[in-house]
C-alpha cells in the first residue's frame, strides 16, 4: 500500500491498543507480523538453503508428531513410524491438530486410512 516502515509499526501498535483479538487471530496477527519483519530484513536464499529448510521443518514436525502419537495412543511400530514419516507437511499439520482428539491407536488408523 506504499506505507513505510515506520507507519506500518504506527499501524500495528494503534491496532494492539485499540483491539483485544480472541487468542487464535492474536496468533496469527504475531505470526503474520514477525513474517513482515523476516520479509524486510531477510537476505535471498539460494534454493539448496530453501530445500534444506524446508527438509529440516517437516523431519522436525515428524518428530514432534512421533511423540505426541506414543503419548496419545501408545507406542508405535516401526510400519506406523515410517506411515507418518511418508506424510506430507501438510498432512502432518492436519495430523497433529487431529490428535488431539485421538484417545486410541483405532482413532490413528482410521485417520491414516481417511488421509493417506
Amino acid at each position: 500500500m506504499g506505507l513505510g516502515e515506520q507507519d506500518i509499526r504506527n499501524l500495528y501498535r494503534f491496532i494492539d491498543w485499540v483491539m483485544i483479538l480472541p487468542k487464535a487471530l492474536e496468533n496469527q496477527f504475531w505470526e503474520e507480523f514477525k513474517q513482515f519483519e523476516q520479509e524486510r530484513t531477510m537476505r535471498y536464499v539460494i534454493t539448496g538453503e530453501r530445500i534444506g529448510y524446508e527438509r529440516g521443518k517437516q523431519e522436525g514436525e515428524q518428530q514432534l508428531i512421533l511423540r505426541l502419537l506414543q503419548r496419545r495412543v501408545g507406542e508405535l511400530s516401526p510400519e506406523f513410524q515410517e506411515r507418518i514419516k511418508s506424510l506430507s507437511l501438510n498432512q502432518l499439520e492436519t495430523l497433529g491438530e487431529a490428535l488431539l482428539d485421538f484417545t486410541a491407536m483405532e482413532d490413528l488408523l482410521n485417520w491414516l486410512q481417511t488421509n493417506q
